[in-house]
């Protein structure tokens, strides 16, 4: 999911552009390791799902039912596209569709006693990663690490409360 930080975020707009290309290079560094991508990936191809599948799974299964918005939302995508996702998972059986019974326009999506299998599957292959992950660090980094992610979390906002309305442009 995409944020838009705005310049109240940094005080010297040079210091963040020099940054800019160390922090991309590191992240696509960090990206081709096949060590954290790769049991996600096996897991992809052995479930034939499909990336935005596995992430709708883990949502699911990390914070209960969610609405078709919700779960676009966190997802990053449109609700079109997420209901193409949800589609899928319901024909195999992974999750059920249904429809609030205060507001008949809303959908709530569940995990199915599968999906709650497969999302017990995907994350402990995620809880292993992550193990791994961590383990190459100290305890002094990991805690740096975490306090940083947390900074940046706070600055960001909560990713699941959609964006104000941008303002009107005045006409006339």
């Amino acid at each position: 999911m995409g944020y838009s930080v705005s310049r109240k975020f940094h005080k010297e707009d040079e210091d963040v552009s020099e940054d800019l290309e160390k922090l991309q290079n590191l992240l696509l560094a960090l990206g081709r390791r096949s060590s954290l991508r790769d049991p996600i990936a096996s897991m992809c191809e052995q479930l034939q799902f499909t990336p935005p599948q596995v992430h709708a799974i883990l949502w699911l299964g990390q914070d209960g039912p969610l609405t078709m918005g919700e779960l676009a939302r966190r997802l990053g995508v449109t609700e079109k596209t997420v209901t193409g996702v949800v589609d899928r998972l319901e024909r195999q059986g992974h999750l059920l569709r249904e429809r609030s019974a205060t507001d008949r326009r809303v959908v709530h999506c569940h995990l199915t006693e599968e999906g709650q299998s497969t999302w017990g599957r995907l994350n402990r292959v995620v809880v292993h990663g992550m193990h791994q992950f961590l383990g190459i660090l100290d305890a002094g980094d990991r805690k740096a690490l975490f306090r940083i992610l947390e900074k940046l979390l706070k600055r960001m906002g909560d990713p699941t409360t959609p964006a104000p309305p941008a303002p009107r442009e005045r006409t006339g």
